[in-house]
């Protein structure tokens, strides 16, 4: 069976809170979420009706309905089981959590809809559409600036299927590009090697030199902080577009 993994707490919290990154990534995660006395989908639905029952609506309750879906609670079976919640839980809290599992299920919604919907799920603007960068993407893409001074910080986000050409960060010393996860589910490749799937909280640096290409999933949107690394002599060399044979086995 799929071993669960957590990077989480390492990554936010790892120099501030180094005990709880721990306990959350290494026990909450590597330990109970592994133990196979009860399989992943059942803790799925027993960590969504504890956070429904909390009165917790946030992004971590998107990520765990998220995770229910992808282990296998279907539309019909998520709406069941808020329902019977509702009853011992609170009936606003079913409300709250309906609105975010509508959005997780819909096979249906509109782009404009599933847009709104990932844009709710984060506490970063989507932007405007990246039309000055648009020629190095294949689809929509948006850009967000978070910062502008000291350091270069930009939310990106890709529409489904979106992806940004192959690339390098040049540098003559120092440089590069730091990418967090702040929404959706993406991948990150760097040239001769398996992609990397990113999920909110996930981190990868880039080293300047390392030609690479990073977007979202074919069924998602995603979105991540790209944080430019300072460097001497900087400069960006844009190259081919991914193949898209080569992005079509990642799902």
């Amino acid at each position: 069976m799929e071993k669960i993994t957590q990077t989480a707490g390492r990554n936010q919290l790892g120099d501030f809170a180094p005990d709880f990154a721990h306990y959350n990534d290494d026990v909450l995660f590597g330990e109970n979420w592994n133990n196979r006395d009860i399989d992943v989908k059942t803790r799925c639905v027993i960590t969504v009706v504890a956070l429904m029952a909390s009165g917790i609506t946030d992004s971590s309750l998107v990520y765990h309905l998220q995770n229910a879906k992808t282990h296998g609670v279907t539309k019909a079976e998520i709406a069941a089981i808020v329902t019977h919640a509702a009853f011992y839980a609170g009936w606003p809290k079913a409300w709250a959590v309906f609105n975010l599992a509508k959005t997780v299920w819909t096979e249906e919604a509109s782009a404009g809809d599933a847009k709104a919907a990932h844009e709710a799920s984060m506490m970063f603007p989507i932007g405007a559409p990246n039309d000055g960068f648009a020629r190095y993407f294949t689809g929509q893409s948006y850009l967000a600036p978070v910062s502008k001074e000291q350091v270069g910080i930009f939310n990106v986000t890709f529409e489904p299927g979106c992806r940004n050409n192959w690339h390098i960060h040049h540098a003559g010393k120092g440089g590069g590009q730091i990418l967090i996860c702040v929404g959706g589910r993406g991948y990150y490749q760097e040239w001769g090697k398996d992609a990397v799937e990113m999920k909110p909280g996930d981190c990868v640096n880039i080293p300047a030199g390392v030609k690479h290409w990073h977007g979202a999933a074919p069924d998602s949107w995603f979105s991540h902080l790209a944080v430019e690394v300072p460097g001497e002599n900087s400069s960006n060399e844009w190259l081919e577009p991914v193949d898209d044979a080569q992005y079509g086995v990642l799902k």
